[in-house]
């Protein structure tokens, strides 16, 4: 399947094709979301067959509007508005209660719906033409790099999705934050660019983080967003020992590191991403796919640091590596 460029001609026959049950893969600002319509439990099960996903785990359903809340959710906290008004359109998903209209192959089975309003020009315009809700969750087969161009969504799913929107590479490049809404206490399911930080600023009110957490989300696996080439995550003290012992044993080995001190390792697989958090996000899963098509033995992974601002990428890659 080639990627489509975006006009009014490809998002109205977009649209139709969502109407008609098929599969559409949409540009967001996280990744690239394979896309059907919400309300359509038959073509929401060619999402899980396409991706080989398990039908126990949840789908995200992407809005076109913040009132749009009150089409699949009930008992809507003034916590959700509050997070609405300051958050999106962005990369927020909440979980609330589900209507009793809501499909269940979108809730994995739960009594919960988890809910977002993209901030991508593509997917809103698609969303308004089409009227719905879109449940999308990451547009490549189950457990593997999230893709964030479109031509990653041809690579990997072919002629699986019936029409892949081409929106060019996304902003943000990391999965959304999920926050649950359905307790007194909400609770961080998910991290993502929006941190605990901010959504205790606008909540005024403690934000937990999920242990074992009775609500099923998306990417909450132990193992997910994964390269086919075992990858490692290393301390920065120990990669360069690691490097010299794979090497020492003939392996071909891959490294993705942001210090400046590894920037000149003498790997041929070197791939050096930014330092700063939220540009590494953006370039984290193209990077990874990058070295997963070298045909490598192992990859090795800089851990970067343990703080707030790098808990997306950190909950990614303990995920992604062994």
């Amino acid at each position: 399947m080639t990627p489509t460029a975006v006009n009014p001609q490809s998002i109205e026959q977009a649209a139709a094709l969502l109407r008609q049950g098929k599969l559409v893969a949409i540009p967001t600002e996280t990744v690239y979301g394979l896309g059907a319509d919400a309300a359509n439990p038959e073509a929401v099960a060619k999402i899980f067959a396409a991706k080989g996903r398990p039908a126990d785990h949840p789908l995200i359903v992407h809005m076109a509007y913040a009132l749009q809340i009150k089409d699949w959710a009930i008992d809507i906290p003034e916590a959700a508005w509050q997070l609405a008004r300051e958050f999106w359109p962005g990369p927020l998903t909440m979980v609330l209660r589900k209507k009793a209209s809501v499909p269940l192959a979108v809730t994995g089975g739960q009594d919960t719906v988890a809910l977002r309003v993209p901030n991508n020009p593509v997917a809103l315009w698609l969303l308004r033409v089409f009227g719905g809700g879109i449940a999308a969750p990451s547009a490549n087969r189950f457990g593997r790099i999230s893709p964030t161009l479109a031509q990653h969504v041809a690579d990997e799913l072919g002629d699986a999705v019936d029409c892949i929107l081409d929106g060019g590479p996304c902003s943000v490049g990391l999965e959304s934050t999920i926050i649950d809404l359905t307790d007194s206490q909400p609770t961080i399911l998910r991290p993502g660019r929006i941190t605990r930080s901010q959504l205790e600023e606008v909540l005024q009110t403690p934000v937990s983080l999920k242990s074992q957490h009775k609500i099923r989300a998306p990417g909450m696996l132990a193992a997910h967003y994964a390269p086919g080439t075992p990858a490692y995550l290393c301390e920065p003290g120990s990669l360069l020992n690691e490097f010299d012992a794979l090497c020492a044993q003939g392996k071909q080995v891959g490294v993705l590191a942001f210090s400046p001190e590894l920037s000149e390792l003498p790997c041929e697989h070197l791939l050096h991403l930014p330092h700063e958090a939220e540009a590494y996000e953006a370039a984290l899963y193209s990077a990874l796919r990058k070295l997963d098509s070298f045909g490598l033995d192992s990859i090795l992974v800089e851990q970067p640091p343990a703080i707030e601002e790098w808990a997306a990428v950190n909950d990614r890659l303990g995920k992604a590596t062994l």
